[in-house]
């Protein structure tokens, strides 16, 4: 039994995608919702997102779906993936918009690219960064169990997160400039890519997520 998995629907983003993937892996009962009690009352948290994070982050607060997520990570200790603009949204701050103040639940910065963006060898690099890149495990956690080191995931992004806690890198990626690609915190795991998206190795780390109990 996998429980109940609550999608966090703050109207951002492709919600039903992830819903049906956890689906396909086994999810007993997935509920896309921003209701309170149905939060509260939920097994495991999944906060997605994608768009600009300025729209995201008024939706989050109008919601009160940041109140919602501190009560599912802090005071009932449950597991809580966060995804692409879900993991940005949980940073202190996106240089996005000319810069907005998003929840601040992990110390770091959500920076762009750049323009111009370029690998060493001369290649010029198109942003937003868009498909599959090879995601390296700077350490191990249960949410890599059965995911080969540096296998492909599904990126689309202009912004990467920068954590100023280097403990808390679960994985990276290089696109022109190293990127946080996974961060963990307790019962927190929070990834840039899109799982859903991610064929073999995003739907186990989807599975892993049903059966994890948020221990690192």
């Amino acid at each position: 039994m996998t429980g109940t998995v609550a999608v966090i629907d703050y109207g951002m983003g492709n919600l039903h995608s992830v819903a049906s993937a956890l689906e396909h892996v086994g999810a007993d009962d997935v509920i896309v919702t921003h209701d309170a009690e149905l939060l509260r009352s939920a097994d495991r948290v999944v906060f997605p997102g994608v768009g600009a994070i300025r729209d995201c982050m008024a939706e989050i607060r109008r919601l009160h779906c940041d109140e919602l997520l501190t009560t599912a990570l802090v005071e009932q200790h449950k597991p809580v993936l966060a995804i692409c603009v879900g993991m940005q949204a949980l940073m202190t701050r996106s240089q996005e918009n000319g810069g907005v103040d998003c929840l601040d639940i992990l110390d770091g910065e959500v920076r762009f690219f750049g323009k111009g963006l370029h690998e060493q060898s001369g290649e010029r690099l198109k942003v937003p960064h868009m498909g599959w890149n090879r995601v390296s495990q700077t350490r191990t956690h249960p949410l890599w169990q059965g995911i080969e080191d540096g296998s492909r995931f599904y990126f689309v992004h202009s912004y990467h997160v920068v954590a100023q806690d280097r403990e808390l890198v679960a994985g990276s990626a290089h696109y022109g400039v190293e990127v946080d690609a996974a961060l963990a915190r307790d019962n927190l795991f929070a990834v840039q890519f899109h799982p859903e998206k991610s064929d073999t190795a995003g739907l186990q780390l989807l599975r892993n997520f049903l059966h994890w109990n948020g221990q690192c």
